[in-house]
């Protein structure tokens, strides 16, 4: 009979659930919350600890594992623009480690604490490592973007996409997309006109400021509403260039392509 330590197993729930909700946040190029982690993490050990309590093997199930792990990413992730995609990130994540550890455990035949630590630290410093790495990429693929017009200003991160041949016909400059999200700081009192069609928003919005931007794309021609700022700004160097609005150019970390 396996005699299961209810302090020991809480307190290596909460400190494993942590780390794993810490990777994930990095892997999803979120801001730490650590405060939010450890609390989630706390309501992992809570549910680890139950499941083994009198009466409460019915909590075993899958389903009510698979609930337990909703709240949890709730909890963490929470407000968080990608929730879901966070969540899902958590699961992964979460299976990565069981699978290692249930790997190594049939292996050796038994479960022992210090073996299931080893794996776990194994783990996330691989997992850590392949989130550094896919940060370090992202970021080298990415520029920082400022836009005046009049005295308002916009700033955003854009990616820098070398396939982006969008160019102005009439001066032959290249064409940065921005999502409308990115250029509502422009345009205060017509944020929703950013949301209308090319030909809408050049009809109804500003004329003065919008034309029309003929491109090509995968599924065909299509018209983009295009405005040149009065200054373009990207990675502190001065740019002339034409700015069109695209719902599409808009990412995991990024709101704009150029």
């Amino acid at each position: 009979m396996n005699i299961i330590y209810a302090d020991t197993l809480f307190a290596l729930s909460v400190f494993t659930d942590y780390l794993l909700l810490v990777v994930t946040a990095r892997f999803c190029s979120l801001r730490l919350r650590r405060r939010r982690y450890l609390a989630a993490a706390v309501l992992g050990g809570v549910y680890a600890v139950a499941v083994f309590l009198p009466g409460c093997a019915w909590m075993a199930h899958p389903l009510v594992e698979l609930c337990a792990a909703g709240f949890m990413g709730l909890l963490a992730f929470g407000g968080e623009e990608k929730l879901f995609r966070c969540c899902a990130a958590f699961l992964a994540v979460s299976a990565s480690f069981g699978g290692a550890a249930w790997a190594v455990c049939m292996r050796s035949g038994g479960t022992d604490i210090r073996l299931l630590a080893a794996v776990f630290l194994g783990s996330y410093a691989l997992l850590t490592l392949l989130s550094y790495t896919r940060r370090r990429r992202a970021r080298e693929h990415r520029v920082g973007v400022t836009l005046t017009l009049g005295p308002r200003s916009a700033a955003f991160t854009a990616l820098e996409d070398s396939g982006n041949c969008l160019t102005d016909p009439v001066t032959c400059d290249r064409v940065l997309l921005a999502s409308p999200a990115a250029l509502r700081p422009l345009f205060p009192g017509q944020e929703a006109f950013l949301e209308l069609g090319a030909v809408e928003l050049v009809q109804n919005a500003a004329p003065c400021r919008f034309r029309l931007l003929r491109c090509g794309s995968i599924g065909g021609p299509a018209l983009l509403a295009a405005f040149r700022p009065d200054t373009v700004t990207v990675d502190g160097e001065k740019r002339s260039l034409l700015v069109a609005v695209s719902e599409n150019a808009q990412g995991d970390g990024f709101e704009g392509i150029f």
